[in-house]
C-alpha cells in the first residue's frame, strides 16, 4: 500500500502550484509528525497493480525485486525542475544507537538520470542490515527524491503506516482493485470501508479491465462499479488499462495509446469519458487533492495554533536553556534569590507563595519550616516534662499502676529520701546534724537529668535537622550545596546542645531565680498540708476530710499532740527529705532553663537563623564553572527535549505561517477558500 501526493501542474494555476509545493515542503520539513495534512493514500491487494499506476503517474519505473514498500517504510518525493536527477537518503529510526544513526544520516547517494535507481536502493537496504542473511525488515525510512521537468510529487510508505494514514479525517483514499481477481473478495475494500464508513473521502480505482471476458458477467459486475453503482463513493470510481510487465519494455507513450485504444471499444466506451484512462485520473486527482487542502486549510490553521500553543508552554515549562556558563551561573543567581526569599518566608512564617502549596497535605505541610519546628518544640518541652527525669515520685497508697514508663523509675518519696540517707551517710562532710551537704543536690540531679542529652534532646535536635533539610530544592542544588551547608549546621546544632547539656551535668546547681525560692517553698507547703491531711484522716479514721462531720465527740487535745508528733525526729532523714525537696525545685527551674536554651540557642541560633544563609549571591561568584555545571547544567534528557522542542516549534511556525498565507485564495471553478 502506498500514500501519493500528486499536483497535476498542467491543470494548476501558479498560485495553487505555489500552494501545493508549500504543502510539500511543510510535509519534508517533518510537520506530518505532529499535524496531519491532505493527501492522497493509494492502497490495494497485492497484484492489484499499485505500482503500475504510480509509475503511469509519475513516469519513474520502480525496482521490481526491492520488494518496495513491504520491508521498509519508503518515502518517494518527486519535484518539478529543469533538471533530472535521483538521489536515495535514509532517515534513522528513533531507536536506533547514536553510533548508528549517525552512520545512517551520512548515506546519500545521487544519479544523473533514473537507469541506476535499483542499484541504489539496494547499497540503501545493505546500509539497513537488511541482507539475504541479515533482518528482514527494518522501521528506517528509505527516501528517493526524483526531479525532472514533467514530475508531480509522490509518497509511498509500508502497508502499516499507511492504514493508520487511512484513518486520519484529512486524507483522500485511493481504493486500487484489480479486474483480474473477485471483487467481493478485495481486502482494500473492507480497508476503505472501516477507515472511511461513509465513503467521502474515497476514490476507486479498477486496474485490469483487459482481464475480463468482453460480455461476461464479471465485466458487468466492473462496469457497474465504476458506474458507481455497486460500492458507492462520493468521488466516484476510475478505470486505468496498464501494461502487461511481461511484454518487456515499453514506453509511456505506448502504455498511453494502448490505453486509450481499448476504451474505444467494447462495453467501456459507453462509460463518461473523465472516469477513463491515466490522463483523466491525473486531472481528477488534482482536483480532489486540491480541493480537499482548500476544505481542510482552516482546520488546519486552529490545529497547528493549539499544537503551537502545546509546544510553546512545554518550553517556557523546561525554564530558559543553561548550556553556556554564563547561562548556568546566571541560573543560579535566579535560584538562589528564589531559595533564600522562600527559605525566609518559611522561617518567618508567611506563607503566601504557591511553592507552600495546600497545608492539608503532608508536603504543603513541611513546606512550612516555621510551623514544623513550632510543633516541634513543643513536643519536646512535653517530652521533657513527661520523661526527662530519671525519678518520678508516686503516691504509696495509691493503687494506679503507670502505663507507660520507658526509662522513668516509679518510687515512692519514703523510699527515694532513704536512698538519699544513704548517699548522704557516704558523702559526708562538716555540715551539723539535720542538715546537708550542698553538693549532695548536684549528684541528685545529675542522675535526675540523665535522659535529657542522650535521649531526648539530641533527638529532638535530629528531628528539627532532618525536618528543615526536606525543604525542597533543587537536586543538584541539594547534594551539591545544601547537604553539605546543612551537615555542618547540625555538627554546630549538636556542639551548642552539648555545650548546654554540659553545666547540668558536670558542674552544681546555681540559679539566682526566684522562682526557685517560691517553688522550694511551695513544695515545703504542699508537703506539710498533705502530711497534716494524713494524719487528720487516720486520726479521725475516715477516707476523705471533704467526707468528715465534726460531731464533737474527739479528743482535741490528742489531735494537737498528734499534729506536734508529725516532725521528723530522725536528723538524717530530715536531711535526707530537705535535700529532695531542693531537688525538686531546682530540677524545675533548671528543666524551664535547658527546654528554653535549646530552643533559642541551638534551633533557632544555629538552624533557622542559618537557613537563608546557605545560598547567597557571593557564593555563586566563587563557584568553579565545573560545579556551577554540576549544579545548573542541564541533563542529556532535558536537553534533548529541548531541543526537540525547538525543532518541533520553528516546523510548526512555519507550517502556520505557510497555511495562514494561502487562506485566501481560489481553486479552479471559482471556490472561495
Amino acid at each position: 500500500m502506498v500514500a501519493v501526493q500528486s499536483s497535476l501542474r498542467k491543470l494548476c494555476s501558479q498560485d495553487q502550484l505555489t500552494l501545493l509545493d508549500s504543502i510539500d515542503q511543510l510535509r519534508l520539513q517533518g510537520i506530518n509528525n505532529y499535524i496531519s495534512l491532505p493527501q492522497i493514500i493509494v492502497c490495494g491487494d497485492q497484484s492489484s497493480g499499485k505500482s503500475s499506476v504510480l509509475e503511469a503517474i509519475s513516469g519513474v519505473s520502480f525496482p521490481v525485486k526491492s520488494n518496495l514498500c513491504t520491508r521498509f517504510p519508503t518515502e518517494l518525493v518527486l519535484r518539478r525542475t529543469s533538471r533530472i536527477s535521483a538521489s536515495v537518503s535514509i532517515v534513522p529510526n528513533e531507536s536506533r544507537p547514536e553510533t548508528e544513526r549517525k552512520a545512517l544520516l551520512a548515506f546519500r547517494e545521487e544519479l544523473d538520470g533514473f537507469d541506476n535507481l535499483p542499484q541504489l536502493v539496494e547499497r540503501a537496504k545493505a546500509a539497513m542490515g537488511i541482507t539475504a542473511y541479515g533482518r528482514a525488515f527494518a522501521k528506517d525510512i528509505l527516501r528517493i527524491e526524483v526531479t525532472g521537468p514533467d514530475q508531480p510529487h509522490l509518497t509511498i510508505l509500508i502497508q502499516d503506516v499507511v492504514q493508520s494514514y487511512m484513518r486520519e479525517p484529512r486524507c483522500i483514499i485511493l481504493a486500487v482493485v484489480s479486474a483480474k481477481n473477485d471483487f467481493a473478495n478485495q481486502i482494500v475494500l473492507k480497508l476503505a470501508r472501516t477507515a472511511d464508513p461513509s465513503g467521502t473521502r474515497t476514490l476507486g480505482v479498477i486496474t485490469k479491465p483487459d482481464t475480463l471476458i468482453p460480455g461476461g458477467g464479471s465485466e458487468a459486475l466492473y462496469v457497474s462499479v465504476a458506474r458507481n453503482q455497486e460500492v458507492e463513493f462520493r468521488h466516484g470510481w476510475h478505470v486505468l488499462k496498464n501494461m502487461d510487465s511481461e511484454k518487456g519494455s515499453w514506453s509511456l507513450a505506448t502504455r498511453d495509446a494502448e490505453e486509450a485504444e481499448f476504451f474505444g471499444s467494447g462495453v467501456w466506451k459507453t462509460l463518461p469519458l473523465s472516469s477513463l484512462g491515466i490522463s483523466n485520473l491525473r486531472g481528477r486527482l488534482s482536483k480532489v487533492l486540491l480541493g480537499q487542502i482548500a476544505a481542510e486549510l482552516p482546520g488546519l490553521v486552529h490545529e497547528i495554533e493549539q499544537k503551537f500553543k502545546s509546544c510553546h508552554d512545554q518550553l517556557e515549562k523546561l525554564g530558559k536553556p543553561r548550556a553556556s556558563p554564563q547561562e548556568q551561573r546566571l541560573y543560579l543567581f535566579y535560584l538562589s534569590g528564589s531559595f533564600q526569599a522562600l527559605v525566609k518566608a518559611s522561617v518567618g512564617g508567611n506563607y503566601n507563595d504557591p511553592f507552600f502549596l495546600d497545608a492539608k497535605t503532608e508536603s504543603g505541610y513541611q513546606q512550612r519550616i516555621r510551623a514544623v519546628i513550632q510543633n516541634l518544640n513543643e513536643d519536646f518541652a512535653s517530652e521533657m516534662s513527661l520523661r526527662g527525669h530519671h525519678h518520678q515520685v508516686v503516691d504509696p497508697e495509691s493503687k494506679a499502676v503507670p502505663s507507660d514508663s520507658h526509662d522513668v523509675v516509679y518510687i515512692t518519696r519514703d523510699d527515694f529520701i532513704s536512698q538519699i540517707e544513704h548517699l548522704m551517710r557516704r558523702t559526708r562532710g562538716c555540715e551539723l546534724p539535720g542538715t546537708f551537704n550542698p553538693m549532695i543536690v548536684a549528684e541528685l540531679f545529675l542522675e535526675q537529668c540523665r535522659p535529657w542529652g542522650a535521649i531526648i534532646a539530641r533527638r529532638h535536635v535530629d528531628n528539627v535537622w532532618d525536618a528543615a533539610s526536606r525543604f525542597s530544592t533543587a537536586k543538584a542544588l541539594q547534594y551539591e550545596v545544601v547537604e553539605s551547608a546543612m551537615n555542618g549546621v547540625l555538627q554546630e546544632m549538636h556542639d551548642k546542645t552539648t555545650e548546654l547539656l554540659t553545666p547540668h551535668q558536670h558542674g552544681h546547681p546555681i540559679t539566682y531565680n526566684h522562682y526557685f525560692t517560691e517553688t522550694l517553698q511551695k513544695v515545703c507547703r504542699e508537703r506539710g498540708k498533705n502530711e497534716r491531711e494524713r494524719i487528720l484522716r487516720r486520726f479521725f479514721d475516715v477516707d476523705s476530710l471533704k467526707t468528715w462531720l465534726l460531731d464533737g465527740h474527739y479528743d482535741l487535745g490528742r489531735l494537737a499532740d498528734s499534729l506536734a508528733e508529725s516532725g521528723e525526729p530522725d536528723m538524717g532523714r530530715f536531711a535526707a527529705s530537705e535535700a529532695l525537696d531542693c531537688l525538686n525545685a531546682y530540677y524545675k527551674v533548671a528543666l524551664k532553663r535547658f527546654i528554653d536554651d535549646v530552643a533559642v540557642e541551638v534551633i533557632e541560633a544555629k538552624l533557622m537563623s542559618a537557613l537563608d544563609r546557605i545560598l547567597p549571591p557571593v557564593s555563586i561568584y566563587q563557584m568553579p564553572d565545573n560545579q556551577v555545571a554540576r549544579i545548573a547544567g542541564e541533563s542529556d534528557e532535558i536537553r534533548t527535549e529541548r531541543e526537540q522542542l525547538n525543532k518541533q516549534l520553528e516546523v510548526l511556525r512555519n507550517g502556520l505561517e505557510t497555511c495562514k498565507r494561502f487562506a485566501g485564495f481560489r481553486i479552479s471553478g471559482g471556490k472561495n477558500w
